[in-house]
């Protein structure tokens, strides 16, 4: 199975897809890592891994559909079976939606449908709940609202500082995101 990665800034969630993947010999390669940020520090990863990498932004399109038909352009041309969202900061449109129709996964920092969008991690912490947690699921045309693989609890501890939740959050996400993309591999990119 050919798998590409789409992220847009660190690629903690990349690397510990590939390297835990890697390690259980899985009949899966890493074909493409796609970054739409010039600066982004996963592109470096990306290198060290030896998976290949490319990055372009919208902005170097006339508009989403062209950017999203380059996009899939080349996901076709690597004849990419699944695609992973890790970190990928932008609402997929529908010209990958459909044609990669329930092959588009993607993990976000909270317990959905409570805080979707951007900064899950921080919004929930400045909520003052006592739980929140991640959250892997397949994409839709909505924001964080497509149907929900599993979900995992963290729980916030009152002296929890910010920057301790999103180092418990990171935890989780990288032990069960691999998990997650190995059953879907082991099931020909789909779930059972």
């Amino acid at each position: 199975m050919k798998l590409a990665i789409f992220a847009s800034g660190n690629g903690s969630n990349f690397q510990a897809l590939v390297t835990n993947l890697r390690e259980k010999k899985l009949a899966v390669t890493f074909d493409w890592l796609f970054c739409d940020q010039p600066e982004a520090y996963v592109l470096q990863r990306a290198e060290e891994l030896g998976v290949p990498a490319s990055q372009f932004s919208p902005k170097d399109f006339a508009n989403k559909v062209a950017y999203e038909q380059e996009i899939l352009r080349q996901l076709r041309e690597r004849k990419i079976d699944l695609v992973i969202l890790a970190g990928y900061m932008r609402i997929v449109g529908p010209t990958l939606l459909t044609a990669f129709e329930n092959k588009i996964v993607n993990i976000h920092p909270s317990l959905l449908p409570n805080f979707p969008g951007l900064h899950g991690i921080r919004d929930a912490y400045e909520a003052g709940v006592a739980t929140t947690g991640v959250t892997v699921h397949l994409i839709d045309a909505g924001v964080d609202t497509g149907p929900i693989i599993r979900q995992e609890k963290v729980e916030i501890e009152p002296t929890d500082t910010l920057e301790i939740l999103e180092q418990k959050i990171h935890a989780v996400e990288h032990r069960i995101y691999p998990e997650i993309v190995e059953e879907m591999i082991k099931n020909g990119g789909y779930l059972k």
